[in-house]
């Protein structure tokens, strides 16, 4: 997930993309905009056939949450 959010959108300096507060700061305070959410989101669907409708992700959510989406719905049956 951490390759992902670097590809779309890069990382601010200030965060420690290595350590543990990192799965639980949204992305709004990653400095991630809604595009590049959008963005992660597809970049889900291609690598891990796990459908997100649109809306389903937004700035207040934290890598772990999207993590925990992404688990269910492999889970579900995903590849």
């Amino acid at each position: 997930m951490k390759r992902m959010l670097l590809a779309v959108a890069g990382a601010d300096e200030a965060v420690d993309m290595d350590g543990g507060q990192v799965g639980d700061t949204t992305f709004a305070e990653l400095g991630y905009d809604s595009l590049a959410v959008l963005e992660l989101g597809n970049r889900i669907e291609q690598e891990y056939g796990v459908r997100i409708p649109d809306g389903e992700l937004d700035n207040g959510q934290t890598m772990r949450d999207v993590v925990a989406y992404v688990n269910s719905g492999l889970a579900e049956g995903g590849p």
